[in-house]
């Protein structure tokens, strides 16, 4: 009886290890079908191109904002209390037009003061230079007299100008398009109660090329367009061609134009210059660029991997894009396969 407990005991036993066994051997078979594969040095494929300093012809055509031939402010000469305002805003003024009164009431009776003392002064010159013929008075004390006469002669000239300055006028020609000032307001010197603009004539400033800037000439004409006149040609002059160029090689140029009051500053306009540009630019195929333009990357090809490289883009040719900084010319960009790539991925170029 013993004996046969035991071996059931035994066989039981058996048939247990061997289903662990087998459930083991199953999880390690299924554990390895799971597993994702490792990663092999498998090169990906590719088509390139090479970045190359191409010939850019175009028409020499700039865009800018029109400023006023000439704008200014106008400022208080005096300190006081403003009396009198001549001007509304969009006034069309004068230059030396008398725009604002300030209060010089106490000035014009010192001036009156003054000339009385200027008058009294003279005749006592008069009768001192008679007193010295008729050795009556003494050289020192016509001197004095003399002295005091054209003082307050200066005096008088002093205050004059006081009184000529308590009227604001008109620095130039031009339309009011500021006024900051009402009457009964105290000014000081140098306090600006508004802005006058004119726009009889508009400028426009530009950047043109090295290359580009040594065909133009001062006083050539240019043709301007603004798009709030489609088909409206504005005849322009080059009024000034900067002696010195930016960092980026690229010189200011200013065009000069007669306006009649159609354009208004700050219109953005067209300027071109009647010629071609012949430029040399940096190009790749858009296909290259990796994201948008305003953050834009590459993919170089370095060896046999590929290398991620920001760039800084610039115009526009079709298919093809102007590179600005980040490659040379030479260098090979990866045109397709990009969506697999990683920086230092191993690539395959392919035809």
């Amino acid at each position: 009886m013993k004996k046969t407990t035991l071996i059931v005991i035994v066989s039981m036993l058996a048939i247990v290890s061997l289903i662990g066994f087998r459930l083991a051997s199953n999880k390690k078979k299924i554990d390895e079908k799971n597993q994702l594969p490792t990663s092999t040095n498998v090169a990906i494929p590719v088509t390139v191109a090479q970045v190359e300093a191409g010939t850019v012809t175009q028409q020499l055509v700039k865009t800018g904002n029109l400023i006023p031939f000439k704008e200014a402010d106008i400022m208080a000469t005096a300190p006081g209390k403003v009396t009198r305002v001549n001007f509304e805003l969009g006034s069309h003024v004068g230059q030396g037009a008398a725009l604002v009164q300030v209060d010089n009431r106490l000035k014009e009776l010192s001036l009156e003061a003054t000339n009385l003392s200027i008058n009294k002064l003279k005749k006592d010159v008069d009768r001192y230079n008679n007193l010295l013929a008729g050795n009556a008075a003494t050289e020192v004390q016509v001197n004095d007299v003399t002295y005091n006469y054209q003082n307050a002669q200066n005096q008088a000239e002093q205050i004059k100008k006081q009184i000529q300055d308590a009227t604001v006028k008109a620095p130039i020609s031009g339309q009011v398009v500021k006024r900051t000032i009402e009457v009964g307001e105290f000014v000081n010197i140098g306090t600006v109660v508004g802005s006058i603009v004119d726009i009889s004539r508009l400028k426009v400033e530009v950047l043109v090329n090295e290359k580009d800037v040594y065909a133009l000439r001062k006083g050539q004409s240019v043709k301007v367009t603004a798009d709030v006149f489609p088909g409206k040609v504005f005849n322009g002059q080059i009024s000034f061609i900067s002696p010195q160029g930016n960092a980026e090689h690229n010189y200011p140029v200013e065009i000069t134009l007669s306006n009649g009051n159609l354009l208004k500053a700050g219109t953005f306009v067209n300027v071109d210059f009647s010629k071609s540009s012949n430029e040399k630019a940096l190009q790749i195929p858009r296909s290259a660029l990796v994201e948008s333009v305003k953050n834009p990357y590459v993919y170089v090809v370095e060896g046999n991997v590929a290398r991620q490289r920001p760039i800084k883009v610039g115009r526009e040719f079709g298919d093809s894009i102007e590179v600005v900084s980040g490659l040379t010319a030479g260098e090979q960009v990866i045109t397709t396969g990009q969506i697999n790539l990683s920086d230092g991925a191993p690539v395959q170029i392919t035809k």
